[in-house]
């Protein structure tokens, strides 16, 4: 959506310092007979620090290459050390809540403890050096392949489809497409019309009815309304265009993230290129200028992801933005998939290394940090936008091919899907 292919991710240790935590390096054995005491008594020591003798309702989630067979011996461990200090556990959901993720990245392994007392959440971890640990068989992975779906040499800013239609955003009009032999032809295009000069990097929005029926296209300074009615000739779609400086819709909720999310709109700073933070209906909180937002299933609710102008990944958890960690090859682009494998839900994001190789790839986010969940899918350009298909089964991407002997560069729309490993 946006060229800021340079984009860099802070390293998880940049979210211990910002956290104030401090986790000490733990130099495990391959041959101790138990590898996870010490790991577990680090992290229950910190947790009763917080908690001192209390109830708690504890759930533990493995995002990590440990073996699920090992599952239930780490929670035996870190039972009886939690007894040991006074913390009884409780079945009862509406007790003190421990939420404990196993996560990793490439260097080492983090286990992240989130204490939920009442309304205050704070976070405890401790890292461990993979290169000291027992070898594990990876058992959560995907992977995730493009299909294209439409080619054109004008910039695509969005795309949908329809039971009838594809409708493509341009940053000066919108095209219909239709079914053919070959593929997508064009049956109809409608200017928009806008007043104000182009933005040297345009972005645009496209977001679909529930019926697929209608649709709302939002430009710098435009706002178009398409309704589809096989009583309206040229293409069944009347199009209207208007000046409008409202907010965008930036986050809309997927079907299975719940119903109690609400869409989220975002004031457009069309001289800046970005979301200027405004958003309606009001957070209760004051959010940075940001890129990028979606809302993602975290801890049992649904949370708001952004990605900041500084390159800095942040997730807003009621009165709080937290820094995530991990996502340092993350470029200004991310969108929610609902593969149906790991977690169930993961984000794919654009890379940040040079245009002429980007990439794209699936994470997932236990606690506070992005852990890839298959390897990256090269693609021959640079990915522009990123968005979730309707009930995000499907992403779609457009990608700017490099030029080719002297010929214009080419956008392509993608269809990007996964599949389990």
């Amino acid at each position: 959506m946006l060229p800021a292919r340079a984009i860099k991710m802070p390293h998880m240790w940049w979210l211990v310092l910002a956290l104030g935590l401090h986790p000490a390096p733990l130099a495990l054995s391959a041959n101790a007979s138990a590898p996870w005491d010490q790991p577990a008594v680090a992290l229950v020591d910190q947790i009763a620090s917080i908690l001192g003798p209390a109830q708690a309702h504890l759930t533990l989630r493995n995002l990590s290459t440990i073996s699920n067979d090992e599952l239930p011996v780490i929670r035996r461990v870190l039972e009886q050390d939690l007894r040991s200090h006074g913390i009884t556990l409780s079945l009862d959901e509406a007790a003190n809540l421990l939420r404990i993720t196993l996560s990793e990245n490439q260097h080492e392994r983090l286990w992240i403890a989130e204490v939920v007392e009442g309304t205050e959440t704070k976070v405890v971890m401790v890292h461990l050096d993979l290169d000291r640990q027992p070898p594990v068989q990876s058992t959560v992975g995907i992977s995730i392949h493009k299909q294209q779906i439409l080619s054109s040499r004008e910039p695509i800013l969005s795309a949908l489809e329809t039971a009838t239609s594809l409708v493509t955003l341009e940053p000066e009009q919108i095209r219909i497409y239709t079914h053919a032999p070959v593929g997508w032809t064009q049956q109809t295009a409608v200017p928009i019309h806008q007043k104000r000069p182009l933005a040297r990097d345009p972005r645009g929005i496209l977001i679909a009815s529930p019926d697929g029926q209608s649709f709302e296209a939002d430009v710098p300074g435009s706002l178009c309304d398409g309704v589809y009615s096989t009583g309206v000739p040229s293409g069944q779609w009347a199009i209207h265009c208007h000046e409008s400086d409202d907010p965008w819709p930036v986050a809309t909720p997927l079907f299975a993230l719940g119903t109690s999310t609400r869409p989220l709109k975002a004031f457009y700073n069309s001289t800046r290129d970005y979301f200027t933070g405004v958003v309606a209906p009001n957070l209760g909180i004051d959010l940075p200028a940001f890129y990028e937002a979606a809302w993602i299933p975290h801890a049992a609710t649904t949370e708001l992801l952004l990605n900041g102008l500084d390159g800095k990944l942040l997730l807003v958890e009621g009165a709080a933005i937290n820094p995530v960690a991990g996502a340092r090859d993350w470029g200004s682009d991310f969108a929610v998939l609902q593969s149906g494998c790991g977690s169930g839900v993961q984000i794919i994001a654009s890379g940040s290394g040079p245009a002429a190789q980007d990439s794209l790839r699936a994470y997932e986010i236990p606690a506070l940090e992005a852990i890839p969940a298959g390897q990256p899918l090269a693609v021959d350009g640079s990915v522009t936008a990123i968005w979730s298909a309707p009930g995000g089964k499907s992403v779609f991407a457009v990608v700017r091919n490099l030029p080719r002997q002297g010929q214009p560069a080419e956008y392509e729309v993608d269809r990007v899907t996964a599949t389990c490993q």
